[in-house]
């Protein structure tokens, strides 16, 4: 065993992670620092565009979320969109840098006659050279396995915050439906990205819980995204106190230290985070964002914003191979996508 896969642990304990948080604030960063040089090229950032294919109407009680049906938010329901639309989309976000094309859509779950399009969408994604994502709430071993044989590289189903504060945030979908789905999709041989969500009044001792909970876990997942919360009126959370800019800071450094393997991203909330911030955060061990004017439903810096602060930085767009499909499976997509287009290839899913 290399020194570098000694630091692959998967038996944290409290006790461990709750000091790693306390260590004095130079101390942890150097720490996670020196663990990210041993796994990744520190002046790399992998860069993401996460697309809403559907959006508002989502059943769900997530009181951080401006899609849930619940909350008054003045979000518009929209209905899933065209195939062939996603994949202008997905052009566009690769002709500005990304390497990844990630789909959201407000769903509980996904029924079968969704299965279609986003199938569809997946294959389409790939064919572009991209690496594909998605996030569509709760998923069943045959859909997870439907996805995976279409090509679907990466799926997002995050555990949001410790299994102890969960029930103050969500009440309509259990702890252990997500790890399921979790399981589902590593069983399909779908790579993991999984994370939470900071500043909704957990505690330190709850953020500690939620990287154990990952890190903990008998593969770790390759990416996990740290979001801050993001405050919309209307919802349940729109009144929480900001949280501390080092407390977000040193999560990101201990995610990094428990999880060396992974990509560590930026997700959620880097509107409010200055130039100074994104940088600190990259030194902690942060080697992945979501790039373009737009996460889901919120506000995202510009994508040149961005790339001005990766040319001050010395930082470089991280290169990514992409599997491309044969000849013939190409010819099938295409022949999907043009069905697609002469079927209307949608319908109102804020409706199903």
């Amino acid at each position: 065993m290399t020194a570098a896969n000694s630091l692959v642990r998967h038996d944290w304990t409290p006790q461990e992670v709750q000091s790693l948080f306390e260590l004095p604030f130079n101390d942890l960063l150097f720490k996670a620092q020196s663990v990210h040089r041993q796994y990744f090229n520190p002046n790399e950032v992998q860069v993401s565009t996460l697309l809403s294919i559907k959006t508002g109407a989502c059943p769900e009680d997530c009181k951080y979320c401006p899609q849930s049906n619940r909350y008054d938010t003045g979000l518009e329901k929209e209905k899933l969109m065209e195939v062939e639309k996603v994949l202008q989309e997905a052009a566009e976000a690769k002709a500005t840098g990304a390497t990844r094309f990630c789909m959201g859509a407000a769903w509980r779950s996904p029924k079968a006659k969704d299965m279609p399009y986003v199938t569809a969408m997946v294959k389409g994604v790939k064919e572009m050279g991209l690496e594909s994502c998605m996030t569509l709430g709760m998923l069943t071993a045959d859909q997870a396995a439907e996805l995976s044989e279409a090509g679907l590289d990466y799926y997002n189903h995050n555990l949001d915050t410790s299994p102890e504060f969960y029930g103050e945030v969500i009440t309509t979908r259990t702890y252990s439906d997500r790890l399921t789905t979790i399981s589902n999709v590593r069983d399909a041989g779908i790579k993991v990205c999984s994370g939470g969500i900071v500043g909704m009044g957990e505690t330190v001792k709850d953020r500690a819980g939620l990287l154990i909970q990952l890190s903990n876990m008998p593969q770790h997942p390759e990416s996990v995204p740290i979001n801050m919360l993001v405050r919309v009126e209307g919802t349940p959370l729109a009144q929480e106190t900001d949280l501390d800019n080092f407390d977000f800071i040193r999560t990101i450094a201990v995610a990094r230290i428990l999880m060396p393997e992974s990509h560590v991203r930026l997700s959620a909330g880097r509107e409010e985070m200055n130039e100074e911030m994104h940088a600190l955060a990259y030194f902690a061990g942060a080697n992945s964002i979501f790039y373009g004017e737009k996460l889901l439903t919120t506000a995202n810096p510009e994508a040149n914003k961005d790339l001005q602060l990766f040319d001050r930085l010395g930082i470089q767009p991280e290169d990514r191979e992409v599997e491309r499909c044969d000849d013939g499976e190409e010819d099938r997509i295409r022949e999907q996508i043009q069905q697609a287009q002469n079927d209307k290839f949608f319908y109102d899913a804020a409706q199903a």
